[in-house]
Order: C-alpha cells, then sequence, then structure tokens
C-alpha cells in the first residue's frame, strides 16, 4: 500500500516537494491558506546564484541551477517554460579586504566544478559591463550560469505536474489544528474541509512556520518573519532596452541590488533592519509603510536602494523613476540556516523552513532533501543526497540548522 504524505503550504518548496513524492509514488495531499503561490513565492526577486563560500552551498546550488535549466524535461512537459533566465550574478565591491575575499571564494567556487566563476579586475570589468563605473570599484565578481527565476512558472507548473501523478490540491484550506495519539504524536491535521491523516505531514510553510508550529506541537525554530521590500525603476536616458534586458543581478558594495524586469523596468532590493512580525497576515504581505513607498518622497528605502546603485552603475541615474513597490516576508533564522530535517518534537514531522530569502533558489534542493527524508522515515546525512544529484566529492552537506550542521545561504 503506498504511503501517504501530507504538505502544508503550496509555494516553491511545497509544490516542487510534493511532485518529487507524487513522482515516487506516495499519495500526496497539498493543503494551501490561499492558493499556490499566495505567500512569498510570489513576492521574491527570485534571484539564483551559485557563487556562496561554503562547499555545502556551492554544491546544493549547483544542483538547482541544473534542475531549474531542465525543468521542462524533468516534469515532462516541452511546452513548460525555463523558469530560469541565465543572465549572471555580479558582486562589486570597493574595498580590498572584501575584494580580496571574494577572489578567494572564486577559488574555492572553480576547485568545486563551477568553473565558470571569475573575479573581474576593473579594465575587464568595464569591457564586459560598460554599465559599471570602474572607477567606483575595486572589481567584480562573475557567473553566467546564475540569474533569477520566473517564480510563478515553477510553482504554477510543480504543482500541476504533482495533480497529473495523483496529488490533490485543496486551496483556502488552513490548517486550524491537530489530532494526536496516546503518546502525543500527530496523526492528522484539522481544516475547515475536515481532518486530514498522513503517514508524513511536511511543513513548507517558511514564514508561516513558528504559528503552525504551535497547532502540530512542533518544536518552536527560531524563524522570524520579517518584511522585506521590491521597487520597479523605469528606464530612461541612454540605456537601451536591449542594454536593460542583458544586465545581470548586481549587488552593488553597499549590499544594494537590481536585475531586469523587462525590456523597460529594473526590480531593486535592500536589506534593512526590521522588527519580526510574528502574526502578520495575508494582507500585511502587501502592506507598504510609508518609510518605504515610493512616493513618500526621496526619503525612502527605495530611493537609497536607487542612489546606491547608481554609484556604481551612473546609467541608472538617468531612469526615470520609482513606479512601484512591493513587499512580502522573509522567514528568517539567526544565522540565515534552513530547517530540513524531521522536528525534534514530532517524529512524522518534516520542517522545510527558515530559508531567510533563499526559499526559491533553494527549492530543488529543499524539495530533493523533503523526499530523501520521507522516504527515509528519520534524518539522513545530505551527502547522501547529493551523491545522487551532483559530484560532492569528499563534502558533507548539513542536514539542518537544529542539528548544528549548516547549509550557509
Amino acid at each position: 500500500m503506498a504511503r501517504s504524505a501530507l504538505l502544508i503550504g503550496a509555494g516553491i518548496t511545497g509544490s516542487l516537494t510534493a511532485w518529487r513524492l507524487a513522482r515516487a509514488g506516495w499519495n500526496v495531499t497539498v493543503l494551501d491558506a490561499r492558493h499556490p503561490g499566495a505567500g512569498s513565492s510570489s513576492r521574491t526577486a527570485a534571484g539564483i546564484r551559485q557563487q556562496f563560500s561554503t562547499a555545502a552551498t556551492v554544491l546544493g546550488m549547483r544542483y538547482a541551477v541544473d534542475f531549474y535549466r531542465n525543468f521542462p524535461a524533468l516534469l515532462g512537459d516541452s511546452a513548460i517554460p525555463v523558469p530560469i533566465v541565465q543572465n549572471g550574478y555580479l558582486f562589486l565591491y570597493d574595498l580590498a579586504e572584501s575584494w580580496e575575499a571574494a577572489k578567494r571564494r572564486v577559488l574555492l567556487q572553480q576547485r568545486l566544478g563551477l568553473r565558470e566563476a571569475e573575479a573581474l579586475e576593473p579594465a575587464e570589468l568595464r569591457r564586459r559591463f560598460p554599465a559599471v563605473d570602474p572607477l567606483a570599484v575595486m572589481g567584480g565578481t562573475f557567473c553566467p550560469t546564475d540569474g533569477f527565476l520566473r517564480p510563478d512558472i515553477v510553482y504554477q507548473e510543480a504543482i500541476l505536474a504533482a495533480q497529473r501523478l495523483g496529488a490533490a490540491l485543496h486551496n483556502n484550506c488552513p490548517v486550524t489544528g491537530a489530532d494526536f495519539d496516546g503518546q502525543g504524536r500527530l496523526q492528522a491535521v484539522r481544516t475547515p474541509a475536515g481532518a486530514f491523516a498522513a503517514d508524513v505531514f511536511i511543513d513548507a510553510t517558511n514564514a508561516w512556520s513558528p504559528r503552525l508550529s504551535r497547532l502540530l506541537g512542533a518544536a518552536e525554530l527560531p524563524i522570524a518573519p520579517l518584511k522585506r521590500y521590491l521597487w520597479m525603476l523605469e528606464r530612461a536616458g541612454a540605456m537601451e532596452a536591449a542594454a536593460l534586458e542583458a544586465l545581470p543581478l548586481v549587488i552593488a558594495p553597499g549590499g544594494a541590488y537590481c536585475r531586469p524586469e523587462n525590456a523597460g523596468s529594473l526590480l531593486m532590493g535592500l536589506a534593512h533592519d526590521a522588527a519580526p512580525e510574528p502574526d502578520f497576515s495575508y494582507e500585511d504581505q502587501d502592506r507598504i509603510d510609508p518609510a518605504f513607498f515610493h512616493r513618500s518622497g526621496t526619503d525612502t528605502l527605495g530611493f537609497a536602494a536607487w542612489m546606491a546603485l547608481a554609484e556604481v552603475m551612473p546609467a541608472l541615474g538617468e531612469f526615470a523613476g520609482i513606479t512601484a513597490t512591493t513587499s512580502g516576508f522573509y522567514g528568517s533564522t539567526p544565522d540565515h540556516n534552513p530547517f530540513l530535517s524531521f522536528d525534534p518534537l514530532q517524529p512524522r514531522l518534516i520542517r522545510l523552513a527558515g530559508f531567510s530569502g533563499h526559499g526559491a533558489m533553494f527549492g530543488p534542493f529543499s524539495a530533493l532533501m523533503g523526499e530523501r527524508l520521507a522516504e527515509a522515515g528519520q534524518d539522513v546525512a545530505s551527502v547522501e543526497v547529493l551523491d545522487r544529484a551532483v559530484d560532492t566529492g569528499a563534502f558533507r552537506i548539513g542536514r539542518s540548522f537544529a542539528a548544528g550542521e549548516h547549509l550557509v545561504i
């Protein structure tokens, strides 16, 4: 008899995990409080990069990039659009210490098989990326196989593929409670549509995970819902549409970043200090506070991001202005490591949460881990997972924040 899995949350992580389990022969049920992508997955800048500083994460992200590149074939439908736009990722540095550290990271990445990663001195940076002012930076690192995702393609097509394999999706079906056996172990979740029992339960709710923990009798993981904003900047001036569309995702020295959204718009972001909002609502995702709203004047974070980017790419200073502000929530952990493991208090519950803004890019590996955990029925060493997906050499991939083994994302 086929085993049953119940996934809570139909964003990128939940949808990809549902597809993997359905493909493996599980009876799969997916619950979402609204509908696929209603949470953070539809509100992400969706950058995807392999340029990290730890072996585990470089290898995991090599797997994720390859997965997205082959997405239509993996889902068995050549008509599905490829969801990754491989314009590359360009990190810019203006301090000697950070530039030297960046060059050392590139050497590590190349040793791990990411041979296309490069460290570019100012002259070469100017030749390859004319929009960058070489006098404003000491250099940059670039990987052409990085880029950004079209997240709606991922969660929409993944959940459809899971349904074609027999998975059941229940929209507008929030978890309101749970049933337990005599030992306090999770047996079923309760919803307005009734109770759903399963052999294995999977939490893919990310920023919603802390409130779900309380309903399921699970461990209180330190996942903080933090508000984040994105802005759309309208093209104008000397930069032509084709040049804008060809830009990589650029990260300026102070952390402001941008990528092309289309031929006429640049998407921008900038991290900021924020207090956790543990009781946020779905509507709060779209609440734009005045200090971040593009119509609030020049003393806003969006304007600060624009000016920081214009310092290293002067042509952006000629753009027409910010035309839109969007927002959502990160599920952030203290050291930005996710939980990819069974819950320490609920042996039937797998937690795939706490991605700290990197959930979209890490979705394929998270789903792979979810499938392997469910198949094993216990925590597994992630090296066993990646050995089947990418050449890992002798590196061990940490399986969870809780266990003290980290994927630094």
